[in-house]
Order: C-alpha cells, then sequence, then structure tokens
C-alpha cells in the first residue's frame, strides 16, 4: 500500500470534494425554502440552515445575529471556518497538491481551477442569483468527479477517493434526516401537518425528487422519505447505497494491499455490519418517531465510528489535514 500519509490526504481529498458539493445543495435548497414561521420570526429560516450543517455553535461564536448576508459568507466563502464550501475546496486542493506528481495532471487542473474561483467570489455574488452561484458549485465539483472516472486507474489511489466520498455522503444523508426530524418536531404520522415544501425540499438537497417520485408517485409523506433515503440501494445519495459502496472500496484496498492489518479487517467487518442491517430493513413499514430518531442517532455514531476505525487502520498519526 502506499505512503499512509498519500493514503489519508486522497481519502480526505473524497471527503471535502463531497462535502463542498453536499453543503452546495443544502444551501441552494434550504434557500429557497418557506415556512410560515419563517415570515413572523426573524433569522427562523437561517436557523434551520446553520442546524442543518451542524454549524450552530461555531456561527454563533463569530456573530451575533443570523443574517442573509452572515449566514451565507459563513457556510460558503469563511476560510476561517473549517467546514465553509471554500474552505473545503481549499483543504482538498492542499492535499492533492502533495500528490501532483502521482496523479493525472487533469486532477490537479479541475480542483485548482475550482479553488481559485471561489477565492475570487464575495458574498454579493452569492446575493446576486444565489441558484446560480450553488450551481456553478456544483458543476465544479461536478468537474472533479467526471475527471477522476475518466482519467484514473482503478487501483488504490482511485478506492481512496471513493472510500472518503461515500462514507461523508452517508453521513451527509443522514444528518439531512436528523434535521428533518427535528424541524418537523415529532410529526412523523401520515396524517400529520408537515409542510410539503419542507419535504420536497430534503429530497431536492440530495437530488433525490424525481427517483423518489418513480417509486412513490404522489405519496410525498416523511415516513417514505425516510424509507427512501435510508434503504433505496438504487438511489445513489442512500444512506444503503453509500454504506455497500464503501465496504466494496475497503475490501478492494485490502484486496491490493501487500501487507493486511487487523485495523483494516475491523473497518471492513464493521461496514458490512451497518450494510446489512440496512439491507434487513423493513421497508414496508413505516418508521415511528422514536424508531426512527434511535436509527438515526446510531447511524451517526455509526459514521463517526466507521472513520476513526479506517484512520486507525489505514493511516498514521501523521498524515494530512483532516
Amino acid at each position: 500500500m502506499m505512503m499512509s500519509r498519500n493514503a489519508e490526504a486522497l481519502f480526505w481529498i473524497g471527503r471535502y470534494v463531497e462535502r463542498a458539493e453536499n453543503h452546495a445543495r443544502l444551501i441552494d435548497v434550504h434557500y429557497h425554502i418557506q415556512t410560515d414561521g419563517d415570515y413572523g420570526e426573524e433569522g427562523r429560516k437561517w436557523l434551520r440552515l446553520v442546524s442543518a450543517l451542524g454549524a450552530q455553535d461555531a456561527y454563533a461564536e463569530r456573530y451575533e445575529r443570523l443574517t442573509e448576508e452572515g449566514v451565507l459568507t459563513f457556510l460558503t466563502l469563511d476560510r476561517d471556518h473549517g467546514n465553509s464550501i471554500s474552505s473545503c475546496v481549499h483543504q482538498a486542493r492542499g492535499n492533492l497538491r502533495q500528490l501532483r506528481q502521482k496523479l493525472p495532471s487533469e486532477l490537479w487542473d479541475a480542483l485548482n481551477g475550482f479553488d481559485l474561483w471561489l477565492g475570487e467570489q464575495g458574498v454579493k455574488d452569492i446575493l446576486d442569483g444565489p441558484h446560480q452561484f450553488y450551481r456553478q458549485v456544483k458543476d465544479w465539483c461536478a468537474i472533479f468527479l467526471g475527471t477522476e472516472e475518466s482519467v484514473m486507474i482503478r487501483e488504490e489511489e482511485w478506492r481512496l477517493l471513493k472510500c472518503g466520498r461515500f462514507l461523508e455522503r452517508a453521513e451527509n444523508t443522514v444528518r439531512i434526516l436528523r434535521s428533518l426530524d427535528g424541524v418537523l418536531g415529532g410529526m412523523l404520522e401520515e396524517e400529520s401537518g408537515t409542510p410539503y415544501p419542507m419535504m420536497q425540499g430534503i429530497l431536492k438537497s440530495v437530488s433525490g425528487y424525481q427517483a423518489f417520485r418513480r417509486y412513490y408517485a404522489d405519496e410525498v409523506t416523511v415516513p417514505a422519505i425516510f424509507t427512501f433515503l435510508l434503504t433505496q440501494n438504487t438511489f445513489p445519495r442512500s444512506v444503503r447505497y453509500s454504506f455497500h459502496r464503501l465496504e466494496d472500496h475497503l475490501a478492494g484496498l485490502v484486496q491490493e494491499a501487500p501487507a493486511k492489518g487487523a485495523g483494516q479487517e475491523r473497518a471492513i467487518r464493521y461496514a458490512g455490519k451497518i450494510r446489512a442491517e440496512l439491507d434487513y430493513l423493513d421497508e414496508e413499514q413505516p418508521l415511528e418517531k422514536d424508531r426512527s430518531s434511535e436509527q438515526l442517532d446510531y447511524l451517526t455514531d455509526a459514521c463517526l465510528k466507521l472513520g476513526r476505525m479506517i484512520e486507525g487502520g489505514f493511516f498514521r498519526l501523521e498524515g494530512a489535514v483532516g
């Protein structure tokens, strides 16, 4: 296997680019969602967004009030905030720079161009056209992903990028479902008054609205959304799909490595355990409120635990910034 420092850098490139794309999707959708409460309580809409991205405490340390300009600057352009879109892309670029001689030059060109473009943007560029701005972010991420798919040899470097991407994707979908669970305040029954724009926005934040309608037609309900995003193995942003691919790529890494470690085998077995549990969830029975919250807590912890296991099994402590 390649040097652990380089392996970890690749893993985090995959995570950072996926995180930037996920955040762009979520910000774009939440930017346009309006509920009745948003009109009567200043900042409620932006609180919902920073909470969905787990940035409420970090934002409060920097800003006194929740404002459109403050939130969009913080989540998109602030490189002092480690999880802003710009910060994620810049950190991915820094890791890729270490590996320029080992990877196709097209990867560097795509990510470096993305980073330079973001560095030239200001909050006015976002406010002039939020949907267009975040679409450009998603397009840049798609360029990087398309380049990766087109030119990389299917060996360990490619698998490491994929491991980072699918772990990040699973964690992001769980986070989105947790935000839905929290925002709705416990309303999981089909007869609840859950706002349709909110449910539609959740699906669009993972580009899953059309795919969902293919399976559920007009049954846009909270239980159906939970089931689809957790267990649908044909949708590439579901948690189940992500764990299937993650297990495959971890196993591929070990098969290609000259020496296998116990920590690597443990990570693969744990990924397989979570994948199997998702495989056997009852797709026909809607999740009840207490059960859904318990399941999401479990999956959140599972993603964090697996990340630590991958780090311990595949990388040394001296690795890339992550």
